[in-house]
């Protein structure tokens, strides 16, 4: 079971319309381009326009569609800390580049007059972004300033900063789930490996999974002369790598940070991995991607 990536969005927004580089209100006058190349002729979006190349993600966004991206202007990207865009344009950060650019776009043409009704919208990339309309309208941390740019694949709202999205431990900390899993990230000192650019699968066992454990384990295991165990399990649940669950189902193993590998089996339509059923698959993070199962995963060692 997958999650949606996409939604339909009936936004309803007390804006009025705005010109954008000189440009007339989109909703008065056809448009001739698409999203790629309206933004690629204003000079406000040298930074998108790079990055979308960058990404690989030109014959996405110049395709049927219909779209709706919240664009950042140069100035928004100038407000990332120093050296983050240098180091997004970087090849081997491609895949955390495409999270970040995906999670600005919505599928649907969704213009400014449909904005106010809604309270989130899940973007392409997969997470929610949260609406405000309570001063101005807000997208997220970002401002929107300028609405309706009319391209003939969709529509372009400009916004004042990057939009970024939840990184692992920021997706788990946040779903009620995975309580006993972040405190045991925490106590085994991984939160910041988890962080980090990756890209990286997790199979993160639910509190329900840790409750499974023999009585006075998962206390045994946090306490501080015993970290080195709790990381080594822990470890046994991350793969190196971004497996989504279509192949993931393709493999026999696959070898997770503690230097084990774990099998992987479909069986009666289940798939499972070290002996855990994965319950949910594709939960998108910037870093990579997160699986759920049921059963916490025990590498040799430690059983």
């Amino acid at each position: 079971m997958t999650r949606a990536m996409m939604t339909t969005l009936t936004f309803s927004l007390a804006l009025s319309a705005v010109s954008f580089n000189g440009m007339a209100d989109a909703q008065a006058k056809p448009e001739s381009k698409d999203i790629v190349d309206t933004a690629a002729a204003n000079p406000s979006f040298k930074t998108l326009v790079a990055a979308v190349k960058a990404a690989g993600l030109v014959d996405t966004l110049k395709g049927k569609g219909p779209f709706t991206v919240f664009a950042p202007t140069d100035d928004a990207f100038a407000k990332l800390p120093a050296g983050t865009v240098d180091a997004l344009l970087k090849p081997e950060n491609k895949h955390k580049l495409t999270a970040i650019l995906t999670h600005h776009v919505v599928s649907g043409s969704v213009l400014a007059a449909d904005v106010t009704k809604l309270k989130e919208a899940t973007t392409v990339f997969g997470q929610k972004v949260t609406i405000d309309t309570a001063k101005g309208v807000k997208v997220g941390t970002a401002t929107v300033t300028a609405t309706d740019i009319a391209c003939t694949n969709g529509v372009i709202h400009v916004i004042d900063t990057v939009l970024i999205p939840q990184d692992i431990v920021e997706v788990a900390a946040g779903d009620s789930r995975f309580k006993t899993l972040v405190a045991a990230l925490k106590a085994g000192e991984l939160v910041d490996a988890l962080k980090g650019t990756g890209p990286l699968t997790v199979f993160a066992p639910t509190d329900e999974a840790f409750a499974k454990l023999p009585k006075d384990t998962l206390e045994m295991l946090l306490k501080p002369e015993n970290k080195e165990k709790l990381q080594s399990i822990l470890k046994f649940h991350v793969v190196g790598a971004n497996v989504k669950a279509a192949d993931a189902v393709k493999l026999a193993e696959a070898s997770t940070l503690n230097g084990q590998k774990a099998g992987i089996e479909v069986k009666d339509g289940a798939v499972y991995i070290a002996g855990a059923k994965v319950i949910i698959t594709d939960i998108p993070a910037l870093n990579g991607v997160i699986h759920v199962v049921d059963t916490v995963m025990l590498p040799k060692e430690t059983k």
